[in-house]
C-alpha cells in the first residue's frame, strides 16, 4: 500500500504535474513527472487518474489498487521532490499485474530521462 504521506490530494497538484511534467507513456498508462517547488511533505508524492473509459467502478478500483501497490515499491527510485501522476489508459483494465509493472517501469524511465533533459 502506498503510504498516506506520499499520496497527492490537491487538484492543483494534479494539474501542475500533468501540464508541466515530463511525460512517459506506454499502452496501459501514462506518467507525468515534475519537481515540486512548494514546501510540502518530504519525499515524492504520487497521484492516480483512472477515468470511466477504463471501465466500471469495480474495474477502476482494481486498476487503482494495482497501481498503488506497484508504486509503493518504486518510491525509492523517484527523486525526493518528485510529483508524479499516473494516468491509466483503457487497456489497463485487462492488463495483468506483471504487464502493468513493466509498463510503469518503462514509462518512469522515459519520464525521468525527459525530466533530466529539460533541466
Amino acid at each position: 500500500m502506498l503510504p498516506a504521506a506520499h499520496r497527492m490530494r490537491r487538484s492543483a497538484d494534479f494539474e501542475s504535474a500533468v501540464r508541466r511534467g515530463a511525460r512517459g507513456g506506454r499502452e496501459t498508462l501514462v506518467v507525468h513527472l515534475t519537481s515540486r517547488t512548494d514546501p510540502g511533505p518530504d519525499g515524492p508524492v504520487v497521484g492516480f487518474v483512472v477515468s470511466k473509459g477504463v471501465g466500471n467502478a469495480v474495474v477502476r478500483n482494481r486498476v487503482k489498487r494495482r497501481l498503488r501497490a506497484l508504486m509503493a515499491g518504486r518510491l525509492d527510485a523517484l527523486p525526493a521532490r518528485a510529483s508524479l501522476v499516473v494516468r491509466a489508459q483503457a487497456p489497463a483494465a485487462a492488463a495483468s499485474y506483471a504487464t502493468l509493472g513493466a509498463d510503469l517501469d518503462g514509462a518512469l524511465r522515459t519520464a525521468t530521462r525527459r525530466a533530466g533533459a529539460t533541466r
